[in-house]
C-alpha cells in the first residue's frame, strides 16, 4: 500500500517475526466519549505491551495510514473535529484528499494485512443490521474477515445487530469462529446469545494452533477468536434488554440508516444505562488486548 506509513519500532518487529497486535482508533473518535476514548487506547497498548507484544495502532493522519502510531498521533486524531470514521470504501477518499481518519474494523484488519500483522484486537465486530433483508445493510467487517487473514480478538459482535444472520453469514463466508472458553458466539455486553461457535477451544495453545492450520490450509480468510466479556463485567439481563429495546425503537423514529446506525444505538444505549454501557465496552476492550496479546506471543514462539 503506497501510502502505507510503519513505524520504525513495529516495522522491525515485524521484520524479526517478533509478536504485534493491531488496535483500531474508531473507539477513540466514535465508540467512546472523550476522554474516555483516548485513555483506553493508551491503556490497552500499555496492557498489549505488559503481556509480551507490541501495540500497533492504526489510523490515518494527514492522508497517510500510519500503522504504530504515537501518542502525540493518537492525540492529535482525536482532537481533530470531524474526522472521518473511514472503512475500505473511504480509504482511498480520505488518503487522496491528505485527510484523517479513524479505522474500523474493515480498515484496520486492511491495514494490518498489508502490514504484515497477524492478531488484531477490537470491541466487537460489524455485522448484519436488523431488517437488513428490507435495508441490504451489512457491516464491512464482514468482507473484510473474508479478505484478509488476520486472526480478530471480539467479545462477538455489536449486541444491536441481527446475530443470527450474522453468524450465518461468516459461516458462508468461510471465516471460522472460535470461541475462547464458551461454546456460544457472545452478544458484546452479554457472555452469550444461544449461537454455538464453530468451536470451543480453552487454552492459548488451541487457539493458536487452530488459527496457525486455518492460515496454512484453509480458505484466504480470517478468523474470529470470540472472547466473552469477564463474567464480573457483563450487563444484567433486565438491563441489557431494556436498553436495546430502548435504542432500537429511538432509531426506528428518528430513521436513522446506514453507517449512523451503529452509533447512534450505541449512544442510546450509553444513555439508557446511565453509562453502564461504556463500563462494559472498556472491561472487554481490556480483556480481548489480553488475548490477542497471548496469541500473537504464541503465534511468534512457533
Amino acid at each position: 500500500m503506497h501510502h502505507l506509513s510503519v513505524s520504525p519500532a513495529v516495522a522491525a518487529a515485524i521484520a524479526a517475526r517478533q509478536p504485534v497486535v493491531a488496535l483500531e482508533t474508531t473507539l477513540i473518535t466514535h465508540g467512546l466519549p472523550q476522554p474516555d476514548g483516548l485513555q483506553v487506547a493508551a491503556e490497552l497498548e500499555r496492557i498489549v505491551v505488559a503481556h509480551g507484544a507490541l501495540p500497533a495502532t492504526i489510523g490515518i493522519l494527514d492522508g497517510v495510514v500510519r500503522v504504530g502510531m504515537t501518542s502525540a498521533e493518537l492525540a492529535r486524531l482525536a482532537e481533530t473535529p470531524g474526522v472521518a470514521k473511514v472503512n475500505p470504501s473511504t480509504f482511498a477518499a480520505v488518503v487522496a484528499a491528505g485527510g484523517c481518519g479513524s479505522t474500523t474494523v474493515a480498515a484496520t484488519v486492511l491495514a494490518a494485512d498489508q502490514a504484515g500483522i497477524r492478531v488484531f484486537a477490537t470491541g466487537g465486530i460489524g455485522g448484519v443490521h436488523r431488517q437488513a433483508e428490507i435495508t441490504g445493510d451489512v457491516s464491512a467487517d464482514l468482507l473484510a474477515l473474508a479478505r484478509h487473514r488476520v486472526a480478530v480478538v471480539t467479545a462477538g459482535a455489536k449486541a444491536v445487530l441481527d446475530l443470527p444472520r450474522t453468524v450465518e453469514l461468516l459461516e458462508t463466508l468461510g471465516v471460522p469462529v472460535l470461541g475462547y472458553g464458551t461454546d456460544e458466539f457472545p452478544a458484546f455486553y452479554r457472555r452469550t446469545s444461544g449461537l454455538r461457535v464453530d468451536r470451543r477451544c480453552d487454552s492459548i495453545a488451541e487457539i493458536t494452533a487452530t488459527i496457525r492450520a486455518h492460515f496454512e490450509i484453509g480458505p484466504p480468510t480470517g478468523v474470529v477468536v470470540a472472547n466473552p466479556v469477564p463474567l464480573a463485567d457483563e450487563m444484567p439481563q433486565d438491563v441489557y434488554e431494556a436498553a436495546l429495546a430502548a435504542a432500537l425503537a429511538a432509531a426506528d423514529e428518528a430513521g436513522v440508516r446506514g453507517r449512523d446506525v451503529t452509533p447512534f444505538l450505541l449512544d442510546r444505549m450509553r444513555a439508557a444505562t446511565a453509562g453502564a454501557s461504556v463500563t462494559v465496552n472498556r472491561a472487554l476492550l481490556i480483556s480481548n488486548a489480553v488475548v490477542a496479546a497471548e496469541i500473537a506471543v504464541a503465534l511468534a514462539a512457533t
